[in-house]
């Protein structure tokens, strides 16, 4: 694993605790958006690993992953769509106004869920293998 996979997916790890935390104090915008950041940090690590290339928007790195993922076995359909249906989540915490505005109880703590298994997905597939 090179060091700059690690590093996202140390990053990933680190905004994973903090949703967690937000979740305790009820920051259900803060730990939606979290939960989607985590997500696309564990992305940028898979990028990073399989292609050498460090991307930086969000339309990038999904675009990336998606065509990357169509050649790994063994991923979850369900979070194939993670990036982009929590990416929903990041977009109300950050721009939407108004009463409907905001990311429910439910939706943050099945992000922040999600985001755990997505990141273990990507710990465990981009972990060194012994030689045979």
């Amino acid at each position: 694993m090179t060091p700059e996979t690690e590093l996202y997916l140390a990053k990933a790890h680190k905004l994973l605790a903090e949703a967690e935390t937000m979740l305790v104090v009820q920051l259900h915008d803060a730990a939606g958006r979290t939960a989607y950041l985590a997500g696309f940090h564990a992305a940028q690590a898979l990028i990073s690993e399989l292609t050498g290339k460090s991307i930086k928007t969000h339309r990038g790195v999904h675009g990336e992953f998606h065509r990357l993922m169509k050649d790994i076995a063994g991923f979850d359909g369900e979070l194939k769509a993670f990036l982009s249906k929590s990416y929903s989540l990041k977009s109300i915490a950050d721009y939407e106004t108004g009463p409907d505005a905001e990311v429910s109880v439910a939706r943050a703590t099945f992000a922040v869920e999600q985001a755990k298994r997505f990141v273990r997905f990507f710990d465990e597939f981009l972990a060194p293998r012994p030689p045979p």
